[in-house]
């Protein structure tokens, strides 16, 4: 794991130096080399110093920030017939053998292959191919890894994480589109959908079949994502989402380790304790203050690279958790991201099928769903990679998502006020013998259950600012540093 860029210099002159400058920008713990590469050479060191004395002379270069997680990961670029490639991500269920080399040796034929990567690999991942004059770069279905592009007079670039290229000058910064693949030259970008979501009609289908079946594909999710594992870590709140995808996890016969972080004296964490003693799994409480959060906020700032008062209320605890997980030297955490979006779990959605209708209220369930990429998990994928951490997500695949999509709103929510919601979600807790005060338990979202927004909120007021002014405040200061 690691990071990847990939760029073009539209005046046909040597990126090198451009390249090796947007790989210093995603350096991050746990770096153990730097590698860049044109379609012909690859040069790899370990540190960015001695990458800058390498010259791979080519308007077209790709580079690779490369961190270990598991020992059969290995650095890159890597070679692959007349081109080169560097990959970043999983493809499940794992190996023992490295995904970049496995994705090379797919790749020999690339472009036809390439197109059956992203069509047929159930994954979380990003990649590029320096190939000739031009990039062909692609990211997983479901967008679960980080990938941006631009582009300016003079470049057009990729990367994992849109600081390397506003360091080469590029302003407006884009997330790759899921399930795309992008031909790259000196025109700039062509993207070509390859697999995405499509909207559909309602399915008619029963809440016991429903339960039954999202049982199993849930079950089947999990499976895959801890292939491999002894031990893992799952991000742990104590309600239905984390809940289900701890007990999932324990009967496969994993290590499972639940780790709560929140500020002082929120009830949630006793909620948690008490779930935990019913999973029976060991829970690892870490608790903070309100200086906490504010010495934490321009870092999770800068890495979540947005200064939205949502992401970042969110981004705090899930900082302090993928922090926590790397202490205790686990290496994967779970957590219940897409659940939300998927089935039905936010409360403005009943206030959406009052006011519209349930047909207005599944486009808003898809359009929610395309968008999850962006809204949640890019902020905390680069949040864990920064700890060197590996975030895996089970909620997350396309066959759960198609599913979601067919599902009837009734399945989702109850058509009243403050009615529950995620009720086939609530159906497989149900099912899998989860206790009735797990089953029902009301949604509370995290950045409110940790009491981290009402403290960011403090902090604004303390300043005589808005949240959102403090935390753009907050923001600019850190880029001014760093760019």
């Amino acid at each position: 794991m690691g990071a990847i860029i990939a760029i073009v210099n539209k005046r046909g002159e040597n990126a090198t130096e451009t390249a090796v400058a947007m790989l210093k920008m995603l350096k991050h713990k746990g770096v153990e080399a730097f590698g860049v590469a044109s379609p012909t050479t690859v040069k790899i060191e370990k540190s960015i110093e001695a990458l800058r004395n390498q010259n791979v002379d080519s308007p077209v270069v790709v580079g690779h920030v490369f961190s270990k997680i598991f020992t059969h990961d290995k650095p890159q670029p890597i070679k692959v017939d007349d081109a080169t490639l560097v990959f970043d991500g999983r493809i499940y269920p794992t190996t023992k053998v490295s995904d970049a080399e496995i994705v090379a040796k797919k790749l020999q034929n690339h472009k036809k292959a390439i197109k059956n990567l992203i069509e047929e690999s159930e994954g979380c991942f990003a990649f590029a191919v320096a190939d000739s004059e031009k990039i062909i770069a692609g990211r997983d279905v479901m967008g679960v890894h980080p990938f941006y592009y631009g582009e300016n007079t003079d470049f057009a670039a990729l990367a994992s994480e849109r600081k390397a290229l506003w360091r080469i000058g590029i302003k407006t910064v884009n997330s790759f589109p899921p399930g795309n693949m992008a031909f790259v030259d000196r025109n700039g970008f062509k993207f070509k959908p390859i697999k995405t979501l499509v909207y559909s009609r309602a399915k008619q289908i029963t809440m016991q079949a429903a339960g039954k079946k999202l049982q199993e594909f849930l079950q089947c999710s999990i499976k895959e994502k801890v292939s491999g594992l002894r031990e893992v870590a799952v991000a742990f709140s104590g309600g239905l989402d984390s809940s289900i995808i701890a007990f999932l996890a324990k009967n496969s016969g994993l290590d499972v380790h639940l780790i709560h972080v929140s500020l002082e004296n929120q009830p949630e964490t006793e909620q948690a304790k008490k779930t935990a003693e019913k999973l029976e799994l060991p829970i690892h409480f870490y608790l903070y203050d309100e200086e906490d959060v504010e010495k934490i906020l321009p870092k999770v700032l800068w890495l979540i690279e947005e200064p939205d008062p949502i992401k970042a209320s969110i981004g705090i605890p899930f900082y302090w958790i993928a922090e926590k997980t790397a202490d205790m030297d686990f290496k994967v955490v779970l957590a219940g991201h897409g659940a939300d979006e998927l089935f039905g779990g936010y409360k403005r959605y009943v206030n959406d099928y009052l006011r519209y209708g349930s047909e207005k209220l599944r486009e808003t369930f898809f359009n929610d769903i395309l968008k999850m990429h962006e809204t949640n998990f890019e902020r905390d994928f680069k949040i864990c990679n920064f700890h060197n951490v590996e975030l895996r997500l089970p909620f997350v695949t396309y066959q759960i998502a198609k599913f979601a999509i067919e599902l009837p709103v009734e399945l989702k929510i109850k058509m009243k006020d403050n009615g529950l919601r995620k009720l086939v979600l609530r159906q497989v807790a149900e099912n899998l013998g989860l206790p009735q005060f797990i089953a029902k338990k009301p949604k509370r979202a995290i950045q409110y259950a940790t009491g981290v927004n009402k403290t960011l909120k403090k902090s604004a007021t303390m300043k005589e600012m808005l949240m959102k002014e403090y935390i753009q405040e907050t923001f600019q200061t850190i880029l001014k540093k760093m760019i």
